[in-house]
């Protein structure tokens, strides 16, 4: 039974090349793609943020300090 023409080497090595350089390309592609999401995400939490800071009327200078202290009671309870 014939099994056709087999490839040499030389092709065969080039065809793996081309198969690595697309799947790196698809990789760069995908990565840029995880970080628009994540950057999306980031902004999509600080709009979050920004309201409820509005809403309770403090400006982000008093929520820091807000936060510091009570991390500082946590800190000192434990």
């Amino acid at each position: 039974m014939a099994r056709g023409v087999r490839k040499p080497i030389e092709e065969k090595i080039r065809d793996k090349k081309e198969v690595i350089a697309a799947l790196k390309k698809r990789i760069q592609k995908e990565n840029e793609e995880l970080e628009e999401l994540v950057r999306q995400e980031r902004e999509q939490n600080l709009e979050i943020l920004s309201a409820f800071l509005e809403e309770a009327n403090l400006s982000p200078e008093e929520a820091t300090e807000m936060l510091r202290e009570r991390l500082s009671a946590q800190e000192g309870a434990a």
